[in-house]
């Protein structure tokens, strides 16, 4: 016996191109380089860690599947015909997870439910001017890309689907992809998720570049008994009233505004099993076997896709212009607030929930450990999550039926 056929993993790597081996090994080792970069909390590790191991798995286990066959025993996402998907579904570890949660956007939702769960709508009920100004500037980057995207040569659906990254939540994006651009689904999940996780170490900076430091530091002069005024019958109310209004306007993104919703008001309504059950059950598991599952996509076939360096010039523009945009809302507020305000709280609008408003209150409290612009960074958040939400409803609803 050849011994490259023994180890397979190696012996395929003299069976395919150049170009597909070199890509195998680069990823393979950024794989190694996630699950470090995860575990030491400079990348979010709850994505990261699943992500960079399932990237370096589905890279190394490449092995001959028959006669010129190579593949791999995880999962294969674009078969569609029946018969195949069931012979394969008993083969392929990952393919009834893929199948039955992730290629059809269930995952998204429960994701989303899990989120409501662990968010305090209160912030918004004390804030809502300012989360929204904030949040509906900070949508430049999905607004603007599209034009953009277009001009790179994407159709409709998938400038649509790229720009959606610059809400920075990814369960829109992966809504928006499935739905709008199912040829680029996998790539722009990948894309998205990449730089998501990327906003903890990038967004830092922009903050400082545009941003004075006197300004970081800037206490809001507020009385925070504000939030604890309002009770859970108003947030229920709220949830329950912004859900049917949503729905009814944007029946396409229904199913993420019900599992929002919901989730907040399981929270609301003290309904404590259910809320672990999501929590600890839902929002985990689906966290787990998303980042798992984005890592076992990202092959070096399919990093080769000629799109893929487009989608990642896009990607970053989307998130880099929705930054810009949520800070100059921070400045509206400032302004408008007579100077009672911190801008820093404007990258919070970019609903990365709670990662951006994480990021604002700790550049902060860099400056001034005394500033506390938390709960209006929160406000912020949970309003840049309604607001890409309600975007991608619009582009859903207009582009599938152009």
């Amino acid at each position: 016996m050849n011994i490259l056929d023994l180890f397979q993993g190696i012996g395929t790597m003299f069976a395919q191109e150049p170009e597909i081996v070199i890509f195998r090994i680069v990823l393979i080792l950024f794989g190694c380089l996630l699950v470090y970069l995860g575990a030491k909390n400079i990348l979010e590790p709850l994505i990261m860690v699943p992500m960079g191991f399932g990237m370096s798995a589905i890279n190394s286990g490449v092995l001959f599947l028959g006669p010129n066959q190579i593949g791999n025993l995880f999962i294969d996402p674009m078969v569609t015909d029946t018969d195949q998907l069931m012979n394969i579904m008993q083969i392929d570890f990952l393919q009834p997870i893929y199948t039955f949660t992730f290629s059809n956007g269930l995952i998204a939702c429960l994701v989303f439910m899990g989120i409501g769960v662990i968010t305090d709508i209160g912030m918004v009920l004390a804030h809502p001017f300012i989360g929204m100004v904030i949040a509906m500037f900070a949508e430049l980057g999905t607004v603007a890309t599209f034009p953009i995207a277009k001009l790179f040569g994407l159709s409709n659906g998938e400038a649509a689907a790229v720009s959606i990254i610059g809400g920075a939540d990814g369960p829109m994006v992966l809504f928006t992809s499935l739905t709008l651009a199912k040829d680029l689904f996998v790539p722009i999940t990948i894309v998205a998720y990449l730089y998501l996780s990327l906003t903890y170490g990038g967004y830092p900076f922009l903050i400082r570049l545009m941003i004075p430091k006197h300004l970081r530091g800037q206490v809001i002069e507020t009385k925070s008994e504000k939030v604890s005024k309002i009770t859970s019958k108003e947030k229920l109310i709220f949830a329950v009233v912004a859900n049917t209004v949503l729905c009814l306007l944007f029946p396409v993104a229904a199913p993420l505004f019900l599992s929002f919703f919901v989730g907040i008001a399981i929270r609301e309504s003290g309904l404590d099993k259910y809320a672990k059950l999501i929590e600890n059950i839902f929002l985990y598991s689906a966290t787990f076997f998303l980042g798992l599952m984005l890592g076992v996509l990202c092959d070096a076939r399919t990093i080769l896709n000629p799109k893929i360096l487009i989608l990642l010039l896009l990607g970053m523009l989307a998130l880099l212009l929705s930054g810009i945009g949520g800070i100059l809302g921070g400045y509206i507020v400032y302004f408008f607030t007579k100077k009672n305000f911190n801008p820093v709280v404007g990258i919070a609008g970019v609903s990365c929930v709670p990662t951006t408003a994480k990021v604002a209150q700790k550049e902060v409290s860099k400056v001034n450990k005394m500033s506390f612009v938390m709960e209006y960074a929160l406000s912020a958040n949970i309003c840049g999550v309604i607001t890409t939400a309600i975007l991608t409803g619009i582009y859903v609803t207009i582009i599938s039926n152009m």
